[in-house]
């Protein structure tokens, strides 16, 4: 495994290992979110580089896309959730109230 390979996996798992223990408030949450996506996205396309396959694919893009689309839906969750129960901390959060 090469050092490249191995950061990579290690970015995704602290985001991982982060998002399943630091349940405290909501946008640490949206951070580790966010920092799963970017790691795939890097490796997506350093992927084409290290295998050295003449044509770019088009998996990137698309997954930059809907990072960008999962950010602007988390922030505004963020902003709603925080102007009703006005924190943002999950424990704050009951799904079986009104």
């Amino acid at each position: 495994m090469s050092f490249l390979h191995l950061s990579f996996y290690s970015a995704f798992t602290l985001s991982a290992l982060g998002l399943a223990f630091h349940r405290t408030h909501l946008i640490s949450a949206l951070l580790c979110l966010e920092s799963m996506i970017l790691s795939m996205y890097v490796a997506l396309t350093i992927w084409p580089i290290h295998t050295q396959t003449p044509s770019s694919t088009i998996i990137p893009i698309l997954i930059l896309t809907f990072s960008a689309c999962e950010a602007g839906t988390g922030l505004a969750l963020l902003v709603a959730s925080t102007r009703t129960h006005g924190s943002d901390h999950l424990h704050n959060f009951n799904l079986l109230q009104c």
